[in-house]
């Protein structure tokens, strides 16, 4: 399937694996690309320029196919040297990056002279506009569905996507709720030009994280996130469990007199905790409601080889019937 994004990316498929914490390895990532997607190593979990480097040379001799880097730019009050993790990518030779968070405007000159293709994960049509005009070449639009920041919009797909298509010229990929070839189909005929999945590659035999994680993918339904850090505005779609609920809690009872402090034992430093350990108890963890969609474990090749088997089926037998 040849789409602008399999041309821009040089990928076989339009399927690309999001940067997500602690499960954006080089195992997942390399698998992603072996199997035609795009994977894609999470910078932020390894934090420093040396040990991102290590990890990028770990995944090239996993794959000699495409693979990208994750830079989310978030507020922190000991922010890591986005400096030195962006050259660091560049002096690595990949040439690939997906950027989220906050506005990358700063390291698109260094990125985009060292000829690296840069796709931004938004959550409205405004930002995604305000990263076109910036110089990005693709947009990841990313869903009410999400799991992870879905923004303060609340916009599903079904809305977001077909007004992207309107107003943006540079290709896009859906994000959110994306997991099968009907998910993909479903963007395709919105106007976005592959998808990105998160959640879902959690659920496969590569992804570097604790079973116990992988079991309550499966053990979730469509009803079983929730929606914490609204009242800081800085919503987090994050799976159910006794500390979303222990936040919640806290939410509710502090209202606005709530700080971030308030509640950063379950929010901060707890990825090792769930991912690596397995302690599904340790604090939130991001999680979309694709999880409602999740009823195997398969292998990242298996995964993207049935999600093309049923995207061509629905492309050349049942949609062409009616």
């Amino acid at each position: 399937m040849k789409t602008r994004i399999t041309e821009i990316f040089g990928i076989q498929y339009p399927i690309i694996q999001g940067g997500m914490h602690y499960v954006g390895f080089s195992e997942l990532a390399a698998a992603v690309s072996n199997a035609g997607g795009l994977g894609i190593i999470t910078g932020l979990t390894q934090g420093t320029p040396e040990k991102l480097k290590q990890e990028i040379e770990r995944c090239k001799v996993m794959t000699d196919k495409p693979f990208g880097v994750n830079l989310t730019f978030l507020p922190s009050l000991k922010p890591p040297d986005y400096p030195g993790l962006v050259q660091t990518i560049i002096d690595s030779g990949v040439k690939i990056v997906e950027t989220a968070g906050y506005n990358p405007e700063k390291y698109l000159p260094s990125l985009k002279e060292a000829g690296i293709k840069v796709i931004h994960k938004c959550t409205s049509i405004r930002h995604s506009l305000k990263a076109q005009s910036i110089g990005c070449d693709a947009i990841s639009v990313d869903g009410f569905e999400c799991g992870g920041h879905p923004g303060e919009d609340d916009v599903p797909n079904f809305i977001l996507l077909p007004l992207a298509a309107d107003k943006l010229e540079v290709p896009f990929v859906a994000s959110g709720g994306m997991s099968d070839g009907r998910s993909l189909v479903a963007s395709l005929a919105m106007g976005a030009e592959g998808m990105n999945m998160g959640t879902r590659f959690i659920a496969t035999k590569e992804a570097p994280v604790h079973d116990n994680v992988k079991r309550a993918l499966l053990n979730a339904s469509e009803l079983d996130t929730r929606l914490v850090m609204r009242s800081l505005r800085n919503t987090e779609r994050v799976l159910n469990n006794a500390a979303t609920e222990q936040l919640l809690k806290k939410e509710h009872l502090m209202g606005s007199n709530i700080d971030f402090k308030d509640i950063q034992d379950k929010v901060v430093g707890v990825y090792p905790k769930i991912m690596l350990e397995g302690d599904m108890d340790a604090g939130v963890w991001s999680c979309g409601l694709v999880a409602g969609l999740i009823d195997d474990i398969p292998s990242v090749e298996e995964l993207i080889n049935r999600i093309m088997a049923e995207a061509s089926n629905l492309i050349n037998r049942r949609l062409p019937a009616l």
